[in-house]
């Protein structure tokens, strides 16, 4: 009986030993915090959802009769259209540059990415000047003719959904560029020699080999595209095309209705994570493998005589239409108004650009460290499932996120002063949404996949043993992340932090929702200039938005030499 008693009372012992270890695990600062990032990066998306599932004021029956089919419609030929074209253009220029060699061809392999560095409203705001019934190309086109009226002859609708869809595709094809480049690149020679051997001519080694080991890349490229394309506002809206993005502007700031508002954010919501699944699903069910020992280049032909330049034209034109144009056309009105550039409001622009993106970028990464490394020290199930749902705020247009963190943050915002007002008999005003904290919320929100990403990989670099070892010679796991793991991955957070920062410098339509009251950014000051048709004054904003982006190019190139 006393042997009994005294199993039991071990056993008991035993499992109150193993209860306060879990719930030290779980306690662990680290854990808690990644929990906490993760919550508050979910916070957004789910909010949306709740909203819009108990609205106060239903109007489905409203926008779905009126609306929302055309919303929707729009939206739908956008996406398609733009990741068709993108996918082609994107795909196209991938293929010549690494199989073939011809004039420039060194130099449009990476010529081709700098359009990324061009936010398709500022593509659209160029379009519109170069082409439009006062521009250049009409007026030369009056002169040379004698036509006196836009009667006399016809010319496409400038303002309309081919343009945005020129302007979109022109913008975006760098993604599917980017990711096809690589996946050609990384392709065996003996694969090609296998198919020239088998009397496989250049169209056939194309779609027998090339394209069907590259297809998981560019489904990912074209993915993007079409989710970049759900996101713009600041295109669409010039182009007075009403899509889904444009709705929500419409129904909450002109009709103040936020439960519609969030209604139709849902539905965007509800596209993205299919075309999320979409790609993933493709990505699972097609793999690729290199099967020989030794990998080796695909040699590049030399192209001769007519098709080298026929080659060399194909490649320049999206280069020309994506970054030429565009950057031309704003850089020729920055040049004409030089005393533009020291307008306190451009300045105050600047600062506010500078303050906001440089905040939003140093706590987004900082986030990304932490959670990464709390998720590796904890070794939870529920961590490591919510790290990769964390990527959700990338895929989730701003006006999505705007409408997901207005809402709540504007009713606490609201408690937080009545209670203090309550208390002092103060009042403080509105602290988060009064501000440009929700601003940053929201950059932290939709940039979080970049930096979790970049911290999660280069932290999967560093061996195993190096943490180990710091940790028995008695270093803390503070330590261990700012003595080993920091001077490892520096270099990559770095590359987070200036990517993270690029972005928040472009983003407009999470901006735009939720900035204070006359505060402007550089991207909301070109839209607002560019809107009163003043593209003038909007072209020293947009250089600078330009010359960041610029930036964020060069990295890329460095990093996919």
């Amino acid at each position: 009986m006393s042997d009994i008693t005294d199993n039991h009372v071990a056993g008991m012992a035993s499992h109150g030993l193993s209860l306060r270890r879990k719930l030290r695990a779980w306690l662990n600062p680290w854990s808690l915090g990644a929990l906490l990032i993760a919550a508050v990066v979910l916070l957004p998306v789910l909010s949306v959802i709740w909203i819009a599932l108990t609205p106060g004021d239903n109007i489905w029956p409203h926008l779905i009769s009126t609306t929302l089919p055309r919303y929707f419609r729009n939206t739908a030929i956008l996406m398609l259209c733009v990741g068709i074209l993108a996918g082609l253009v994107g795909t196209g220029a991938a293929w010549m540059t690494t199989r073939y060699t011809f004039p420039l061809s060194r130099w449009l392999e990476w010529l081709l990415l700098l359009p990324l560095a061009i936010p398709a409203y500022v593509g659209a705001y160029a379009l519109v000047d170069m082409f439009e019934y006062a521009g250049p190309v009409q007026t030369w086109l009056r002169q040379m003719t004698g036509w006196t009226s836009s009667l006399d002859y016809w010319f496409p609708q400038i303002r309309s959904i081919g343009s945005a869809v020129i302007v979109l595709t022109a913008a975006l094809y760098p993604y599917v560029y980017l990711l096809a480049r690589a996946a050609f690149r990384e392709q065996s020679a003996a694969s090609e020699e296998v198919a020239r051997s088998l009397g496989s001519g250049a169209w056939g080694r194309f779609f027998r080999v090339g394209l069907p080991l590259a297809r998981p890349a560019i489904a990912a490229g074209v993915a993007i595209v079409m989710m970049e394309t759900v996101n713009d506002f600041g295109a669409v809206d010039y182009f007075a095309v009403q899509t889904l993005t444009t709705g929500i502007f419409s129904v909450w700031l002109e009709s103040g209705n936020a439960a519609g508002a969030a209604q139709i954010a849902s539905v965007i919501l509800l596209l993205v994570i299919l075309l999320v699944g979409l790609e993933r699903s493709s990505r699972r069910r097609i793999r690729f493998f290199n099967l020989s020992i030794r990998h080796r280049p695909v040699e590049r032909i030399a192209l001769r005589g007519a098709p080298a330049y026929v080659a060399t034209l194909l490649c320049a034109f999206p280069f020309a239409l994506g970054f030429v144009l565009p950057a031309g056309v704003i850089l020729s009105h920055a040049l004409t108004r030089a005393d533009r550039w020291t307008e306190p409001a451009l300045l105050r622009a600047l600062g506010n650009t500078l303050t906001v993106g440089g905040i939003a970028a140093v706590l987004t990464v900082g986030a990304g460290v932490f959670m990464v490394y709390g998720v590796r020290l904890s070794g939870r199930k529920l961590p490591r499932l919510l790290l990769p749902l964390t990527t959700i705020g990338y895929a989730a247009p701003g006006a999505v996120l705007g409408v997901g963190l207005l809402i709540p943050l504007a009713a606490l915002d609201h408690r937080i002063a009545d209670l203090i007002e309550a208390v002092t008999g103060t009042d403080i005003g509105l602290l988060l949404t009064g501000s440009a904290t929700a601003m940053v919320l929201a950059y932290c929100v939709r940039f979080f996949a970049i930096a979790q990403g970049a911290a999660d990989a280069a932290m999967g670099r560093v061996s195993p043993s190096l943490p180990m070892a710091a940790r028995s010679l008695g270093r803390s796991k503070g330590q261990v992340l700012g003595q080993v793991y920091y001077p490892l991955i520096r270099g990559s957070i770095a590359s987070a932090l200036l990517l993270v920062f690029v972005d928040c410098v472009k983003e407009l339509p999470a901006t735009l929702l939720l900035r204070p009251f006359n505060y402007n950014t550089l991207a909301t000051r070109v839209h607002d200039q560019a809107s009163l048709e003043n593209l003038g004054d909007a072209a020293p904003a947009a250089i600078l938005v330009i010359l960041v982006g610029l930036a964020a190019v060069g990295l890329l190139a460095r990093a996919n030499r």
